[in-house]
């Protein structure tokens, strides 16, 4: 692939969001925020804003995001394609944006996104900032410019690609979710894709009681930290989160320490939470 520069975004356009989930009734929230951002920079840029959804064809995507700001529902079709899998989806998602085209693919910086962003971007050959805690559009050169942290947290690093698509992983829980606006619509397009043999296959799918936990979601957290002293002292923070219909956090100092998992951990290392009532106790900082 040669060099790309500025002049390339007339062949770029659009910017796409993953759309991460089995179904409007299944999906991660991050996607609905990623919708909300994808929105202010598509308008940015004079751009439509497209969801991108990989799936086996079964589920009806196109009210729901319209609904939620896209103009335009990109489906990769194939058998094989739910539950995620990391073979299955990279080829579906790369194939798509490889004759499609986007200027930008934004995925959540969850499991998932994680797992399968690094490996579209090497199919297409370009690059990758992960983990973004904030994302904005450039109008100068038409680029966007995306922030993380870095150094363990302790500095904040922006960059700008300079390939397209433009890709990141954005942290869940940063942006807020846009409001529902009914009677969008919006172009749908359906697009069949042979995927190769897989590696593996899932047999069967059982979430541990950690995988339940979505503090990203919660409206109540409380988070112990090293001033807890021990991984017994938590017990007493689950019992005031299951009197006020909460779920307990805790910090990277006690995630180290063994005293909670890491699905669990919040902050600059952890994941970034918006609940309406937060509790910190022995959390330094």
């Amino acid at each position: 692939m040669a060099v790309q520069t500025a002049q390339d975004l007339a062949a770029w356009q659009d910017i796409w969001v993953y759309i991460e989930g089995n179904g409007p009734e299944d999906l991660h929230g991050v996607s609905l925020e990623l919708l909300g951002v994808g929105r202010a920079l598509a308008d940015a840029g004079g751009q439509r804003l497209a969801a991108v959804v990989c799936s086996d064809g079964k589920q009806e995507w196109e009210p729901f995001l319209f609904a939620y700001g896209a103009d335009l529902v990109y489906y990769a079709i194939a058998p094989g394609l739910q539950p995620y899998t990391t073979e299955g989806h990279a080829s579906a998602l790369s194939s798509l944006a490889a004759e499609h085209r986007p200027a930008a693919l934004l995925l959540g910086a969850t499991a998932n996104g994680r797992d399968l962003a690094p490996r579209v971007a090497a199919r297409l050959q370009t690059g990758l900032t992960a983990d973004c805690t904030a994302v904005a559009y450039q109008e100068e050169e038409g680029r966007l410019v995306w922030t993380r942290p870095a150094f363990s947290g302790n500095i904040m690093a922006t960059i700008v690609s300079n390939r397209y698509p433009q890709m990141g992983t954005v942290r869940p829980g940063i942006f807020k979710r846009p409001r529902q606006q009914a009677g969008r619509s919006g172009v749908s397009v359906r697009q069949e894709v042979v995927l190769p043999t897989l590696a593996a296959k899932i047999l069967e799918f059982r979430p541990g009681k950690a995988a339940a936990v979505k503090l990203e979601e919660a409206s109540v957290i409380i988070a112990g930290g090293r001033g807890m002293g021990s991984a017994e002292n938590f017990q007493l923070l689950q019992q005031l989160a299951d009197a006020m219909g909460g779920v307990v956090a805790a910090s990277r100092a006690a995630v180290d320490a063994g005293w909670q998992s890491h699905v669990v951990q919040v902050g600059q290392s952890g994941k970034a939470v918006g609940p309406k009532l937060y509790l910190a106790c022995g959390i330094s900082g």
